[in-house]
């Protein structure tokens, strides 16, 4: 099993605002304000948090190929 990342880059698809964050190990994040334009970021469809759908890294479950909150 590959080592699994907790630090995430979030790309604001609004603003193209960039922000490092470290992601949770045991929950979703399903909103998400950008600094910068204020936006909240939803999921899209199909992902189950803001990181899986505008990270640089997956979330830590679906790193794992586990299932994640909403799966």
């Amino acid at each position: 099993m590959s080592e699994v990342m907790l630090n995430s880059t979030i790309t604001c698809p609004v603003c193209g605002h960039r922000k490092d964050e470290t992601m949770p190990i045991d929950a979703c994040v399903w909103f998400y304000e950008c600094d910068h334009c204020k936006t909240v970021l939803k999921p899209k469809t199909g992902d189950c948090c803001v990181y899986c759908s505008y990270g640089t890294n997956r979330c830590p479950p679906m790193q794992q190929s586990g299932p994640c909150c909403m799966r």
